[in-house]
């Protein structure tokens, strides 16, 4: 059997800001352990799985096109190369990116099995989630189309809810009804009834199952998604969907575009679709109160990560990145530090979080779409002060890599070495910067930045001008395919 995962890496988090930005979405975030939630997941069902007969696949990542290198990136740092990482040149919902998957998985005449995996989740108990889908895999391979259902604590409404049906097998059971996220009495009348699950967002099934569900309940998904494959681009290690034939495409989850009809009484009496329970400590880490919740708590209750000091403060969430965070007489409370911003909020009302994200978007500010450390597929760099005509950056290049080639026609540069060699192209000179060696960079001036060498180099930029936006770059070559 070859068990192919697809990641799902769409979405913004944005109950997760100040940490989750449009430009670094939740999945990037480490939260909890070493790696970072994306990292995690793809690890989950990587190697050797002790399975019999399992063959699995490197993993079919599904992206956004704007953070595709921090994405490659990050799989690069764990030893993952994935089979593809497929662009969307827009958001169209699960439906449309699973689809995408289907049909690469497809190629060469294969038909594995999608281990169908949303980025940024927390699954704490790896040996459970691997038994689970050791099951589902099962299933999916006699080709019955599977979910897994997470045993609900509380009467939420922010999850979609799976009924169970009859029991099958081995902790298997027959789908019987799949619904989207219920009022608050529904919810309790769901936690009452016992047989009912929240929706995990994980799926496995084979790729042919899911192209025959797809066009039998949305055609029109169906026939959008295989135009746009079609006229697909290979770009280095990313398949780039075609963004006009894409966009043409209808937004769509899973959820509403296949399992709620699938499993409607019209449909029933031919669905192929199973539940089984997924009990591994699952978060979908939706709210910073998710967070506390599964997080390894003091003897006050705290949840605490960085340079933290508590004194008379309980059941709180404090989260420090850049400084020391000291709290003194809270009670649940979230505070959450980053380098050019601060969340403090009472963890009852920390689902108003998005409405701050919203007041900074119609404020055009721009906490909302970036960190003040920025990846590029270069390397990072870090805005460590600004003024009127100025601004100052840290910018550290990765060995081997390059910045474009590229003008400015409102700003010059000054460059100053700190670790590391440089390589320096301005106009027609092309020269080697050392440690502590310094050069200008006019205004208007052909210029590019290298590092030649096996370490990381590292440069202080200072930029003087009228207007100092990253929009004031023309781009003349370019190793990473921008324009």
């Amino acid at each position: 059997m070859k068990l192919q995962p697809v990641i799902l890496c769409g979405g913004s988090g944005t109950r997760l800001w100040p940490l989750s930005r449009e430009q670094y979405p939740k999945q990037l975030l480490v939260l909890s352990g070493d790696h970072s939630m994306l990292q995690d997941t793809a690890l989950r069902l990587n190697g050797d799985l002790g399975w019999e007969n399992a063959e699995p696949l490197a993993p079919l990542v599904v992206s956004n096109e704007e953070y595709r290198f921090i994405t490659a990136e990050q799989l690069h740092q764990v030893n993952i190369r994935p089979q593809a990482l497929i662009l969307e040149p827009c958001g169209r919902n699960t439906a449309p990116a699973l689809t995408l998957a289907a049909i690469c998985a497809l190629v060469a005449g294969q038909d594995p099995v999608l281990a169908v995996m949303p980025a940024d989740h927390i699954i704490n108990d790896l040996a459970a989630f691997r038994a689970a889908t050791r099951r589902g895999a099962e299933c999916a391979e006699r080709g019955q189309l599977v979910t897994f259902g997470i045993t609900p604590t509380e009467a939420h409404t922010g999850y979609g809810y799976i009924r169970a049906g009859a029991s099958l097998t081995d902790g298997v059971s027959e789908l019987a009804a799949f619904v989207e996220k219920p009022d608050r009495a529904t919810a309790e009348r769901y936690l009452a009834n016992g047989n009912y699950f929240w929706n995990s967002g994980i799926f496995m099934l084979k790729a042919s199952l899911w192209m025959q569900q797809i066009r039998r309940f949305r055609p029109d998904i169906a026939q959008a998604c295989e135009r746009a494959m079609a006229g697909s681009e290979i770009d280095r290690d990313f398949v780039r969907v075609n963004r006009e034939l894409f966009a043409a495409c209808p937004s769509d989850s899973i959820d509403y575009a296949v399992m709620e009809p699938l499993t409607a009484d019209e449909a029933r009496q031919d669905s192929p679709a199973v539940v089984i329970p997924l009990l591994a400590q699952w978060s979908d880490v939706g709210a910073w109160d998710a967070l506390w919740d599964i997080g390894s708590k003091d003897a006050a209750g705290n949840v605490m990560q960085g340079d933290v000091l508590a004194v008379d403060t309980r059941d709180s969430l404090l989260i420090s990145q850049s400084r020391l965070v000291a709290s003194v007489g809270l009670r649940d409370a979230v505070v959450v530090e980053t380098p050019d911003a601060v969340l403090v909020a009472h963890r009852d009302h920390i689902q108003q979080v998005k409405d701050i994200v919203a007041k900074l978007k119609t404020d055009k500010r721009p906490e909302s779409n970036a960190h003040r450390k920025v990846h590029r597929p270069w390397g990072w760099y870090d805005s460590l002060d600004a003024g009127e005509r100025f601004q100052v950056k840290r910018i550290v290049v990765s060995p081997g890599a390059s910045l474009s080639l590229q003008m400015h026609h409102h700003r010059a540069e000054h460059w100053v070495v700190v670790t590391g060699t440089a390589r320096v192209t301005k106009g027609e000179e092309v020269f080697i910067l050392s440690e502590n060696q310094s050069t200008y960079i006019p205004l208007g001036t052909l210029h590019r930045l290298e590092n030649p060498g096996k370490v990381q180099l590292e440069i202080i930029e200072v930029q003087s001008g009228t207007y100092l936006g990253e929009d004031d770059i023309v781009r003349f070559d370019d190793t990473y395919g921008r324009g």
